[in-house]
């Protein structure tokens, strides 16, 4: 008897691994990112509907969680997480499905009655997934048709409460129970009918809690490990406030005056103890700024989200004015008295980069000619509390917050860094860049910035110019620019730059580490003067990197990759070409960066490249082979292993396809093949931006085999022929990227369906009976009632397009592919 049961016991684990690795495979080749908790929708086989929309499918996996115990009981939440994100076109009908979600529904809330198996965390945490998947795969119109709406929404609020009054235990999982409710309250205006909602009921409380318990977890005891508390963890405070917003902007009102209830006494507690003669309790201060911190990064994050429609109303400026006004003030305080002698204290530091968080959201809504018309409301009512009557008077409060951090926080390199990143966005907007220079403060910093004796330097940069020269290993350094003001100024600066050089020049050889900084600065300078003093910063650099390599490259990368595109040459001059020869340094000096500084400059769009070639120049067919060489040298698995060499490979592709085509096209068969495997295989990521970049390289490809071979001329050249002969070779290349491209569009939720529309087009008109076949294919592999359909689809995806690619052509493609993917999909 014990064997049967030892037996039946293994039976039931395998059996419950199996259904989850059932579940879990990758029907359409998605690449699904494992190390990722998020997944989209479940593309199940139309073959398995019957079984899915079977009640005792759900059932058999609510059984096992209740009868199987830890970890076991995981894995049967785990395939509900996965059932409850089945697609939508499984079900063929709104009962069938409104069927299925009842009975996921009813499963849910008795978890919730009972509380069978939350006391593990494992289950917990899965059990708060499979809850933010309901907003995830369903309207609120659908969760509101179900009978036992009303009691579950209701648990489910009640849970969400008691998970936020044990942050603790459970931080990582109230993220999808946050998730959750932001969902369900942005999609209150679009919802029909008269059936509540009962979010009125429920969120306030759900809203008060959260701002409680982030209040109260200063006064919790934390561990010792203090970079696991959210405040100094950027991306775990993301996790924490992403969703709450929209979670406050739905009742403002109720949760403004939650806010303030909790943040005015503790508020006035501070400012008195800034100004009290009696000794200050460091300890009491520390759980203050503490609280105070959370409280300002709530209102940061409500600001945040300003930008929606639905929030731009007077009576939510005001109340934005209100919360506004108390970080102001808090801003004013926190430099004065006691707290002015803080500035070592942690506690202080969160608090200082709060404000500064602030500062960041605030300027996005508020701060700007655009933004001053449009927040007249939010303005008076600033004037009435604080005096700041407009956002010119604003922009120096916080440019004196800069200031006044960049002068006390020379050795805290998270505040210098939060706040020079601050100083970054104002300088380099297109209206505050403009509204900086209105203030008499920066004129008199632009004016001036001369060198000073270098006993002096270091401060007096750190503290006018935004320089740090940070302490860390590898040796980083951050400049803010401002827009360039005009003639005068520019000229002025220019001759301040060629004398900053030359004096750094002759104090190389006594002062190395001091004038590190002054070169720095310069080097940040030099992208606004290129023909004043470009070699004799070129001059300089070489003196300069056998002290302070990182930094020169660094600006050297920025400057020839001309991001901002202030490089801007006349057709006739040499300087474009120039630059770019300039990045062949000193062999001795740079190795793989050479070549990056090549790759960087390729993109810069300020070298006409056909003069190298017309004039026998081997710079740039030498920059593009050994960059090459290099590039292949690494395996493609090893490049999608590292995120940033990722990112850099495809960029080169992109630049390579759009530029250099021929360069392409002139390599060996074999090399021709694995780039553009790499390039199916950047199609098929998670990274929209690199499926983008790879989309573009791949229409670049088709467009010249279109132009040239399809419709070109008979005397074809040489790069064609090489070409023709890659295709000769692998006659199939075009078709399974266009297969892998259709599969993207149809079968996930892409979101760069316009920048994958262009190859696609590309691709058919190449050869369209290939894509003749290529349909054959995808209808064969549809179910047989639904092909006749989807045969309609195709034949509207080629309405009214012509055998052209002009863009007028493409765009037409591209509407009817959203129309082709939308009918599809039913």
């Amino acid at each position: 008897m014990l064997h049967h049961h030892a037996v039946s016991g293994v039976l039931k684990e395998l059996t419950l691994s199996l259904a989850l690795k059932c579940l879990s495979f990758d029907f359409i080749g998605s690449s699904v990112d494992e190390s990722s908790e998020e997944f989209g929708t479940l593309q199940i086989p139309s073959s398995w509907k019957p079984v899915v929309q079977d009640p005792s499918t759900l059932q058999i996996f609510f059984d096992y969680y209740r009868i199987m115990g830890p970890p076991l009981s995981k894995e049967a939440l785990e395939c509900l997480v996965r059932l409850a994100s089945v697609r939508r076109s499984l079900f063929t009908d709104d009962p069938a499905r409104f069927q299925f979600l009842g009975h996921l529904m009813n499963g849910t809330k008795e978890i919730i009655q009972t509380g069978e198996g939350l006391a593990d965390h494992d289950n917990y945490h899965e059990f708060c997934r499979l809850l933010g998947r309901f907003k995830v795969n369903y309207q609120l119109s659908e969760l509101l048709s179900v009978e036992s709406y009303g009691e579950w929404i209701h648990l489910v609020a009640e849970f969400t409460t008691k998970s936020l009054q044990s942050w603790q235990w459970a931080s990582s999982s109230v993220y999808y129970l946050l998730g959750l409710w932001s969902r369900l309250v942005t999609s209150v205006p679009y919802l029909k009918g008269e059936t509540p909602s009962l979010l009125d009921e429920t969120v306030p409380k759900i809203t008060e809690g959260f701002i409680t318990s982030r209040f109260n977890s200063n006064q919790a005891d934390f561990p010792d490990d203090l970079s696991e508390d959210p405040l100094d963890n950027a991306e775990l405070l993301q996790d924490h406030l992403e969703f709450f917003p929209y979670l406050c902007r739905y009742q403002y009102e109720t949760s403004s005056l939650c806010i303030m209830k909790i943040m005015d006494p503790i508020l006035q507690v501070y400012t008195e103890r800034a100004s009290s003669p009696m000794p200050v309790d460091a300890n009491e201060l520390a759980v203050i700024e503490g609280q105070i911190s959370w409280i300002v990064h709530i209102i940061a994050a409500i600001l945040k989200v300003r930008q929606i429609t639905s929030c731009r109303t007077e009576s939510q400026e005001l109340i934005d004015a209100e919360l506004a006004a108390r970080v102001l003030q808090l801003s004013n305080v926190t430099d004065i008295g006691v707290h002015s002698q803080r500035y070592g204290e942690i506690s202080k530091q969160r608090l200082d980069r709060a404000i500064l968080t602030f500062f960041q959201n605030f300027r996005k809504s508020y701060v700007g000619d655009h933004a001053m018309h449009s927040s007249k409301q939010l303005y008076l009512r600033l004037s009435e509390l604080l005096g700041l009557h407009d956002h010119l008077v604003l922009l120096n409060f916080i440019v004196g917050k800069i200031a006044m951090n960049l002068k006390h926080y020379p050795q805290c390199e998270d505040v210098i860094e939060h706040t020079l990143s601050l100083f970054l966005e104002l300088a380099s907007g297109y209206m505050t860049g403009k509204l900086l220079l209105k203030l008499d403060s920066i004129k008199f910093i632009i004016v001036n910035h001369t060198v000073t004796p270098y006993s002096y330097f270091a401060s007096v940069f750190v503290l006018y110019f935004g320089l740090v020269q940070r302490r860390e290993k590898k040796g980083r350094t951050q400049s803010c620019l401002l827009d360039d003001p005009g003639p005068a100024c520019t000229t002025l600066r220019c001759r301040v730059c060629v004398v900053v050089i030359n004096e750094i020049l002759a104090l190389l050889s006594c002062s190395p580490d001091n004038v590190m900084i002054g070169l720095i600065w310069n080097c940040s300078d030099a992208a606004f003067t290129f023909d004043a003093i470009a070699m004799s910063f070129y001059c300089s650099s070489l003196h300069g990197l056998r002290c302070v390599t990182t930094p020169l490259l660094k600006f050297m990368a920025e400057f020839v990759l001309n991001k901002a595109q202030r490089l801007s040459f006349d057709s006739s001059s040499p300087n474009g070409i120039l630059l770019f020869r300039e990045c062949e340094l000193p062999k001795v000096l740079f190795k793989k960066l050479r070549d990056d500084l090549r790759h960087l400059a390729l993109s810069g769009n300020y070298v006409n490249f056909g003069v190298f070639e017309l004039y026998g120049d081997r710079a740039l067919a030498d920059a593009l082979d050994v960059s090459l060489k290099m590039i292949l040298s690494i395996p493609l698995a090893d490049i999608f292993a590292y995120r940033k060499l990722t990112k850099a490979y495809f960029a080169f592709m992109e630049v390579l396809f759009s530029n250099h085509i021929s360069f392409i096209l002139n390599l060996d068969t074999n090399t021709f093949l694995n780039i553009i495997g790499s390039l199916e295989a950047g199609l098929k990521g998670l990274d929209t931006g690199i499926s983008s970049q790879c989309a573009s390289a791949v229409d670049n490809l088709a467009t010249f085999y279109f132009n040239h071979v399809t419709i070109g001329e008979v005397s074809a050249s040489p790069a064609s022929m090489n070409f023709t002969r890659h295709i000769a070779e692998c006659p199939n290349l075009f078709t399974e990227i266009l297969r892998t491209l259709f599969e993207i569009v149809l079968f996930e939720d892409c979101g760069n369906q316009w920048s994958l529309s262009r190859p696609m087009l590309s691709l058919i008109l190449i050869n369209e009976q290939m894509f003749a076949n290529l349909r054959i294919q995808m209808l064969a592999s549809q179910p047989m009632d639904q092909q006749q359909r989807l045969s309609l689809c195709f034949e509207k995806l080629m309405a009214d397009v012509t055998r052209s690619l002009d863009s007028k052509n493409r765009d037409k493609f591209t509407q009817n592919l959203t129309i082709f993917r939308r009918e599809f999909r039913v």
